[in-house]
């Protein structure tokens, strides 16, 4: 078979074109140290490359998710460990109010115990970034209001809020609420901050109801009536406050493994990706060789050819 000056000519040209593809491809991940520059360099390194971003980014989500809920959570904290110190003090009150105490006394006691609704209220309406923490999802305006008589007393209140929550999703198939419910008085649901008609808490009628015996200084209906009343609402509050801990709990720990994934997800990426500079400069001076050689033959078969033509 004869093979022609132009043929030779052709397969040299292209295996010269090769080499210096190859040594711009080199060169390329060694400036950049990634070894995969496009899907063609690695189609199946490539749609790994992809499927680990998109769990990075996800993780990702999942983290500010997290940091947000966290911020809410302590908000959260705050405000139920301002309520148990309300609690404490009307149980102190209910407890000081004897038969010892004049009516003075005790009408001084009426007046702190009113200053303790209005806090209670205070504490309770309170927000994280504009959006009610204790409103269930009716979170867009304060849910609870007072309504006070001609003396400054309260005389009741009104509840704005609904009876649901809101989760939201910190890890596939984990999800939190970390706002709470201010009223439920359904019997079913999310339990109640301030009133949960199934476990008997209702903090602000019953202070209400301490703040009026003691104006009227009927230390036996504060006994008999205000006292165990009190009792649930001190336990419904810890309650709370022990679900709050868990919850934190919780988003710490998703908070860790989300940490760990991300972590874990750079060292993939870095053995799929990163190049192994070491390894590629010896390919790069291996074909820098060839890719010479190359040039090298092509000079003198285009020198032969010449000559050929002359004659």
């Amino acid at each position: 078979m004869r093979v022609t000056s132009n043929t030779t000519s052709t397969s040299l040209l292209q295996h010269v074109n090769a080499l210096a593809l190859r040594q711009s491809r080199l060169q390329t991940q060694i400036a950049s140290g990634q070894k995969i520059q496009n899907a063609a360099d690695d189609p199946v390194s490539m749609r790994r490359l992809m499927r680990m971003d998109l769990d990075a980014a996800t993780a990702a989500q999942y983290q500010k998710s997290i940091g947000r809920e966290q911020d809410r959570a302590t908000e959260v904290h705050s405000a139920l460990k301002s309520l148990k110190t309300i609690s404490d003090r009307a149980g102190e009150i209910a407890t000081l109010a004897d038969g010892l105490k004049s009516p003075q006394e005790l009408a001084v006691y009426a007046t702190e115990v009113t200053q303790l609704i209005k806090s209670a209220v205070q504490i309770a309406n309170a927000k994280h970034q504009g959006v009610s923490l204790f409103a269930g999802t009716k979170s867009d305006q304060p849910p609870f209001a007072l309504a006070t008589g001609a003396n400054g007393q309260v005389t009741g209140f009104t509840y704005h809020g609904n009876e649901s929550v809101s989760y939201t999703e910190i890890g596939p198939g984990n999800s939190v609420a970390t706002e709470l419910v201010g009223v439920n008085n359904s019997g079913t649901g999310p339990r109640g901050l301030l009133a949960d008609s199934a476990s008997g808490a209702d903090l602000l009628n019953h202070l209400i109801s301490l703040q009026n015996h003691l104006a009227a200084g009927d230390v036996s209906a504060i006994s008999s009536t205000d006292r165990p009343a009190l009792a649930k609402d001190e336990e419904n509050l810890l309650f709370h406050i022990g679900q709050n801990g868990i919850t934190q709990s919780q988003l710490e720990t998703s908070s860790a493994l989300l940490k760990d994934q991300s972590a874990s997800l750079e060292t993939q990426v870095s053995k799929e990706a990163d190049a192994d500079l070491t390894q590629v400069i010896v390919k790069l001076n291996a074909t820098q060789t060839a890719y010479q050689a190359a040039l090298q033959s092509g000079a003198q078969l285009m020198g032969i050819s010449l000559m050929n033509f002359l004659r």
